[in-house]
């Protein structure tokens, strides 16, 4: 936008507001000194205000700090609202707020001080700016407020992670007999949906729907998007999907919303049904839609669906940008592909800090200790200030790995950044210890924290017990466990095994009556592998499965051949008492051994083969498996709750240490 400045006989100019060349037919005038007069600057001496010259700062250190604002006082131009607009909205577009006060103190000395639609578009400014104080303090003092002065408070805090805020306007509002339009219903629903608990999620989100139907706008394109994201943040998809059937008219917001629902509960048939489903509706996918389907598919290593997503998004021309070339990473990772993971980090186009801790998260993931610090020597160097999960992160991958000493330096160098350790880091480093084998250190280390250690702090400790079959510890740390977390079934299970492991069965059974007593059930182990797309699911000693037969016959022929070339079944890892035939047999069953020989039967000859399992993987498995890389020639990539394990032609890329 352009400002013409014409000269008359009398000295007074006029303005026109041009838009792409041609003269609108809005015009205001003003009073100022003809284009030759030697006050006005370099920018105006032309004769035209241009668009970029408007917020031409003061020539004097005495201006007001903008020229433009000079003139006014000076009476070179009448005080006009339209200029004012222009400004705010000027310094909205180039998130200037410091400019934008300095037109706000102005204006509070103008004729037009009063004038709502301009105080609105002052309200916007610090909005949009992130000034909420501001923008509040703006608010309070307008002498007249309409619906949209309400509206853009409670779009800024709903938009900028302050919901509460948001929500506790609409009542205030609604007493003053204001009546909300679509715009306040779906910024006041985005809200609900950014509250940290479900329960409160549900609880306003419900009183809001009830409200919208009553005013008639729950069929309402953005009021009905944000109805039914509210419903999938809460996990209530048949809600989330009877809203979206009703809606009149769709748009990529409500396919996105009903997708990202899905993605959050990790079930990517239906995420990936809805995608297929947007397409052929001729809706084009988003970064937020690629961005769900992607997280989904990280959630349960599903690595077919996110390449087929990911070839999909490349021939649509989608360009990777950060927050979703950061999850299509975070994807490669969870499924892994740690090469695929850095081959999208290497292409990514701008890297933020969130792209280099996902980075470093795979490298912990997968136990490349030695990498993950050679990456993190990178990020120093990019000149990218660590914060507490790039130290987070790193710790984990020298824990993981056995790097006791970069370990210890690195939760040393926190305080040079002013990281304060949380507890996961204090977790983390209680790890690192006890799997080391310094489990008196371990226990100093938790007597001494300046924080109250939790149940996971304790739970490290004895988990490293239970690798080092240190007993009296294990007993020690699982009653800090239990006093502090009764109900969670993990604890239990491994302090069995400790004294299982001891030969101490009356105390492995006291423990188990214990859990039955108190109503804590053990998470039953399961493995799964993705074979043409289907996800096949097994149990131990299950023969559920149509192919059962089959698949008992080829693992026991593997097993026949890992033993010729030294496999020696592990019996501590079976918790039960019983004979030694009987504990070798129980060995045989478990359900990533029946995951294993199920893929070496339907998977192409040479392929890799990626087993998923929701607990961490038995010592026996791990031990067969190394075996069996040899003997079948292929790649076993296992994932559990704890790491990734590659084996291949006899050794685990975990080095024996997890």
């Amino acid at each position: 936008m352009n400002f013409i400045i014409r000269k008359f006989k009398c000295k007074r100019i006029t303005f026109f507001s041009l838009l792409n060349g041609t003269q609108s037919a809005s015009r205001f005038s003003t009073a100022a000194v003809a284009s030759n007069d030697p006050q006005i600057s370099e920018p105006f001496s032309s004769g035209i205000i241009q668009d970029k010259d408007l917020l031409v700062k003061s020539l004097h250190p005495s201006g007001t700090g903008l020229h433009i604002l000079d003139l006014l006082d000076e009476g070179s131009l009448e005080p006009n609202p339209t200029l004012y607009h222009v400004l705010l909205k000027k310094c909205t577009f180039l998130r200037k707020p410091k400019l934008g006060k300095i037109v706000h103190s102005h204006i509070l000395n103008s004729p037009f001080r009063d004038d709502v639609v301009l105080l609105n578009t002052l309200l916007n400014m610090y909005a949009k700016c992130g000034c909420l104080d501001d923008a509040r303090n703006s608010f309070d003092e307008m002498p007249v407020r309409d619906m949209v002065t309400w509206t853009t408070l409670i779009t800024a805090y709903s938009q900028h992670d302050r919901p509460f805020d948001a929500l506790l306007l609409f009542p205030q509002m609604l007493s003053l007999g204001l009546f909300p339009n679509e715009f306040t219903l779906s910024s006041l629903l985005k809200a609900s949906a950014a509250l940290p608990e479900i329960t409160r999620i549900y609880f306003h989100g419900t009183q809001l729907h009830g409200f919208s139907f009553k005013c008639g706008f729950h069929s309402n394109v953005y009021v009905g998007s944000s109805l039914l994201d509210m419903y999938a943040r809460c996990g209530c998809m048949e809600e989330a999907h009877y809203l979206f059937d009703v809606l009149t008219t769709k748009n990529e917001v409500s396919w996105n919303a009903l997708i990202a629902g899905h993605a959050r509960k990790g079930q990517v048939d239906h995420a990936l049904c809805l995608f297929l489903k947007m397409l052929r509706h001729d809706f084009q996918p988003t970064h937020f839609t690629f961005s769900s389907i992607f997280g989904a598919c990280a959630s349960t290593g599903s690595l077919e669906q996110g390449k087929w997503v990911h070839a999909h998004m490349i021939k649509s021309g989608g360009e990777v940008i950060a927050f979703m070339g950061n999850t299509l990473l975070h994807m490669y990772a969870k499924s892994g592909s740690i090469q695929d993971a850095k081959m999208i980090f290497d292409r990514l186009a701008k890297r933020d800090l969130v792209s280099w801790n996902s980075m470093l998260t795979a490298y912990a993931q997968h136990g490349l200790g030695k990498e993950a610090v050679q990456f993190f020597q990178e990020i120093l160097r990019a000149g990218l200030v660590p914060n507490d999960i790039t130290f987070l992160c790193l710790l984990t991958a020298c824990s993981r790995a056995g790097l006791l000493d970069e370990g210890r330096y690195y939760f040393k160098l926190m305080r040079k950044y002013n990281i304060e350790p949380g507890i996961s880091h204090y977790v983390t480093i209680v790890d690192l210890l006890g799997r080391a084998g310094l489990l008196d250190e371990a226990k100093r280390f938790i007597n001494e924290m300046p924080i109250q250690p939790t149940a996971a702090v304790w739970g490290a400790l004895l988990g490293a017990c239970r690798m080092h079959k240190n007993v009296e510890m294990g007993s020690f740390a699982a009653e800090r466990v239990f006093e502090l977390d009764p109900t969670d079934s993990g604890p239990h299970v491994l302090l069995s095994n400790i004294y299982a492991s001891g030969d101490r069965w009356r105390d492995a059974a006291k423990v188990r009556k214990l859990m039955k007593e108190s109503g804590v059930k053990k998470e039953p182990a399961c493995s799964w592998v993705e074979i043409q797309n289907t996800a096949h699911i097994f149990v131990a000693n299950d023969d559920s499965h149509p192919q059962m037969e089959a698949i008992h016959k080829k693992w026991e022929e593997i097993s026949a051949k890992i033993k010729e070339i030294g496999y020696v079944p592990d019996m501590s890892h079976v918790l039960f008492y019983m004979d030694q035939q009987e504990r070798e047999a129980k060995l045989q069953y478990h359900s990533e051994k029946l995951a294993l020989a199920f893929a070496v039967l339907n998977s192409p000859p040479g392929s890799t083969i990626r087993i998923k399992k929701n607990i961490r993987v038995c010592g026996d498995c791990h031990s067969a498996f190394k075996f069996a890389s040899r003997v079948v020639k292929r790649e076993i990539i296992v994932r559990d709750t704890n790491r990734f394990h590659h084996f291949y032609d006899g050794s685990c890329s975990c080095g024996d240490y997890w």
